[in-house]
Formats: C-alpha cells, sequence, structure tokens
C-alpha cells in the first residue's frame, strides 16, 4: 500500500526578509566541511534521515558519495555543540539559475526540539545569499520534523508550490 505525502517547496528571495533565529549558547558553532568527507555527509543523511524516510541516497556507492561531496556546487556545513556533532546542511549552487537549494538540513535526534533547527535554517540561508543569488529554496514534507514546515515559514519562506507524492 502506498503512502501519501504531502511534499511543500518553500523560497526566500532577499536576506532582508529573513526573520532570523539567533543561538543563545556558545556552546555551538558551525563550519565548512573543509577539507570534503563525504562520509560525514553519508553519517548525517543515514542517522538524521532515519526517522523522516530519506531513502535516495541509501542505495549510493561509496563513488557516488565522493563525486556528490567533492562537486564543486555542494557545501555542506557542521553545527557542533561543545565539539560534537549535532547537525548538518547542504547547500548546493544553481549559479545558471543565480539560486542555492538547501538539499538536506537536520539535527541528531538528541539535538532536536531545542531551537537549534531554526539557527541552523537561518545560517542555511544567509550562507546562501552570500553567494549573491536570488533566491534560496528547500522542499519538505510531511514526513519530516514535525517542526519543519513552520520552521521554514518562521524564518520567512513563502511556500510557492504543493503536491501530493505517494510513496
Amino acid at each position: 500500500m502506498k503512502q501519501e505525502v504531502k511534499r511543500n517547496y518553500l523560497e526566500i528571495n532577499s536576506l532582508q526578509d529573513l526573520k532570523e533565529s539567533k543561538l543563545l549558547s556558545e556552546d555551538y558553532s558551525l563550519e565548512l566541511l573543509d577539507p570534503i568527507n563525504f562520509q560525514l555527509n553519508k553519517f548525517f543523511y543515514k542517522n538524521i534521515g532515519k526517522s523522516h524516510n530519506w531513502v535516495d541516497r541509501l542505495v549510493w556507492t561509496e563513488k557516488q558519495w565522493i563525486e556528490y561531496a567533492s562537486n564543486p556546487k555542494v557545501e555542506t556545513y557542521v553545527l557542533k555543540a561543545k565539539g560534537k556533532f549535532a547537525g548538518y546542511f547542504e547547500l548546493i549552487l544553481h549559479f545558471e539559475a543565480n539560486e542555492v537549494e538547501i538539499a538536506y538540513l537536520g539535527l541528531l535526534a538528541e539535538y532536536q526540539n531545542k531551537k537549534l533547527g531554526s539557527h541552523l535554517l537561518s545560517k542555511a540561508i544567509k550562507k546562501s545569499f552570500v553567494k549573491n543569488i536570488n533566491r534560496v529554496w528547500v522542499h519538505t514534507c510531511s514526513l519530516d520534523h514535525k517542526n519543519a514546515l513552520n520552521n521554514y515559514i518562521d524564518r520567512g519562506m513563502k511556500i510557492f508550490k504543493t503536491e501530493i507524492i505517494k510513496i
């Protein structure tokens, strides 16, 4: 039996539209993953995604992970809590369209429901607009964290497309 899933596509067209969420603690840091480490992309994808039905990359070979993480259009940022991994986001730079896609964004289970997702999304949007682009977009679905859609909207993103898919 197939499950119906609602997918929302959201966008923000200006950094001025960002309703930024500030981090309340100095215990957290955000860093661009440099040098590239596909194992960390894979780790976050599997560990965060297992609760949200992220399955498309589970069949990827090591070569596919390396190619993806090494693509110059992909940037991975890692959130750390007192030096320990807490979450991440991946940006895909679409320079030909003058936009950035937030491909994946999430927190490990022990860091969820602490307002860190708001901070992480704010940082993803700010890092995107540094590229001098016209739009940042993302899609989320009814299988994602219960606060995901509201977080995107609360940060100033607007829904531009909704669809129902069967998985």
